[in-house]
């Protein structure tokens, strides 16, 4: 293979809010952690155990801006990206980080929309709002 290639798929929930730091001549960036979990049950205890693990995810300018507006702790998000490692020093001490730098993502699910399908406009009668179908009315799929 000559190639190489650098790609990170994940799903998983916001850990706090996005955070913008703004820069002269109208780009941005915006950081916030994800976290992403794995489930099973222990062989020796029987007992249910979760690991979870933390990412570093960054976002730039338009698609920082809407996930700035529209995310926040505890959603849910498709991301994909790729791997980046940067170290700086801070106090004469080398510290190092790896991020996600994304470049696609996909809300699966935000708080603010769920807050508005709970609470339907004041101008809007629930009873002549369009009906919700469920995914197995839509499914034509034979299985």
């Amino acid at each position: 293979m000559a190639g190489t290639i650098n790609k990170v798929i994940l799903i998983g929930n916001l850990g706090d809010d996005v955070k913008m730091h703004y820069f002269d001549g109208g780009n941005s960036i915006g950081r916030f952690p994800i976290a992403t979990s794995e489930s099973y049950t222990s062989k020796q205890t029987g007992e249910k155990v979760t690991n979870t693990d933390w990412h570093n995810i960054v976002v730039r300018n338009k698609l920082a801006e809407i996930c700035e507006k529209y995310l926040s702790k505890g959603d849910k998000v498709y991301v994909e990206g790729k791997l980046k490692n940067r170290q700086w020093e801070q106090d004469g001490v080398k510290r190092y980080s790896t991020e996600i730098h994304v470049n696609e993502m996909t809300f699966l699910t935000t708080k603010k929309s769920l807050e508005n399908n709970n609470n339907p406009p004041q101008n809007q009668n629930p009873s002549t709002s369009p009906k919700s179908t469920t995914t197995e009315e839509n499914d034509d799929l034979p299985f």
